[in-house]
């Protein structure tokens, strides 16, 4: 043979070409720095790095008290990108570390936004406001993020396909929920019917009726309805964190998609993203105050309700980057992780934050309740039972999504007009 490199190496045993190993399969996964960490961070959506403009803008703003409809929208349009650098630290950070570890991270600061901004909300008193964002999240999630990856995936996918089992069990947890929720107005409804006899009774004066001393020496109404939505709350906490066990360690099986998957690249050290979770969980808490503080200007400057501003404004700001991330998995027909993001963070609204507010107002010393307006709590009710007829047969498509985004449009003139 001669021509320098024109020859064919032959396999010993068959003959035939021998095949070399492409440099291009060998994947080396580099181990970020420091400062590739806070490169990786901003640089990650442009988009999301330029609305980072608004929060020194917000909190200038907020600080110095000037008009509550420019405070409002600034610190709003702040807190959207700050939500999802907070995804992405806690994503990098979860990496660091395993499987349960990095869920039970995914868990707890998945919902950090719409946490804090609860807080603020608890500790204004403003009790309608909290009651109306978190179930307001729910429904965004439930309707309005699950309806959009319907539809966008839907767009490039004839059928999109996921875990029947996983869906299942998700909208089983939120049927607990809403149970936890329709406790008290039924309870509510029942007293309402014992105030009315009791005053029937009083007119009549037939003081020594059964029903007139059982009345007599019975609690308040709102005391009874607090203990029965603590007592509801601890109960939910309990069966949420046995759902996080089923999930993260005894059922795993369920929630995994079909098919290997590559291990994902580490783009942060695990000191950065936690400097960097520490770092925007304080910002987001220092814009959360300030648009906080200028609800009441606005729901008289826009001539809305609050239960508007928390039903269907402030869940945009918490739900923005998860709307984002499902919609981008569905697109590449990942409906198992566009699922669990979407429904997985209407369990945690309703199964994690909701109770922790009501034992957190228990603590601040706020009447924060499971008692929620019936409208509302009516609402939460058929949009699970809409969801779970959708999922059940584990498949979608995008004329649902639109199904889903129709009733969330429907749902939104209706808290307008309310």
């Amino acid at each position: 043979m001669s021509g320098g490199d024109n020859f064919i190496l032959l396999d010993d045993l068959s003959g035939k070409p021998e095949t070399k190993p492409e440099k291009h399969e060998i994947r080396e996964h580099h181990e970020p720095t420091h400062l590739g960490s806070v490169k990786a961070l901003f640089t990650n959506n442009y988009i999301f790095t330029a609305l980072l403009a608004f929060v020194p803008i917000g909190i200038a703003m907020g600080a110095s008290h000037q008009n509550d409809s420019a405070v409002f929208v600034l610190n709003f349009l702040a807190i959207i990108p700050l939500a999802k650098l907070l995804g992405d630290a806690t994503e990098e950070l979860a990496l660091h570390t395993s499987q349960s570890v990095g869920g039970l991270l995914n868990a707890t600061f998945g919902n950090a936004v719409e946490i804090i901004i609860s807080i603020f909300a608890l500790k204004a008193g403003l009790i309608r406001v909290v009651q109306s964002s978190l179930v307001g999240s729910i429904l965004s999630n439930l309707l309005l993020v699950l309806g959009m990856c319907f539809f966008a995936g839907g767009i490039y996918h004839k059928e999109l396909k996921f875990s029947q089992s996983a869906a299942q069990t998700s909208i089983g947890i939120l049927f607990i929920s809403v149970l936890g929720v329709m406790m008290p107005a039924a309870l509510k409804a029942q007293l309402s019917e014992d105030e009315a006899q009791y005053k029937a009774d009083q007119l009549l004066n037939l003081t020594n009726s059964t029903g007139y001393q059982e009345w007599e020496h019975a609690l308040p109404v709102e005391t009874r309805l607090l203990i029965l939505s603590r007592g509801t709350s601890i109960v939910m906490l309990i069966i949420y964190g046995l759902f996080l066990f089923f999930q993260l360690y005894t059922h795993t099986s369920y929630y995994q998609n079909s098919g290997e998957e590559e291990e994902e690249e580490k783009h942060m050290t695990w000191p950065m993203a936690l400097v960097f979770l520490a770092g925007i969980t304080v910002t987001v808490a220092v814009c959360s105050e300030y648009l906080v503080d200028s609800i009441d200007g606005i729901t008289h400057a826009w001539g809305i309700s609050e239960t508007f501003a928390g039903m269907i404004l402030l869940p945009i700001v918490g739900n923005a980057a998860e709307h984002l991330t499902a919609v981008t998995v569905s697109i590449k027909n990942k409906m198992d992780l566009a699922i669990g993001v979407a429904v997985g963070s209407s369990q945690q609204i309703a199964m994690m934050v909701t109770p922790l507010m009501v034992l957190l107002g228990w603590i601040m010393g706020q009447n924060m309740s499971l008692y929620f307006e019936v409208f509302e709590t009516a609402v939460l009710f058929m949009a699970v039972i809409l969801v779970f007829a959708l999922l059940n047969d584990g498949s979608s498509n995008w004329l649902e999504g639109s199904m889903l985004i129709g009733v969330y449009l429907i749902l939104g003139i209706a808290f307008y007009v309310a």
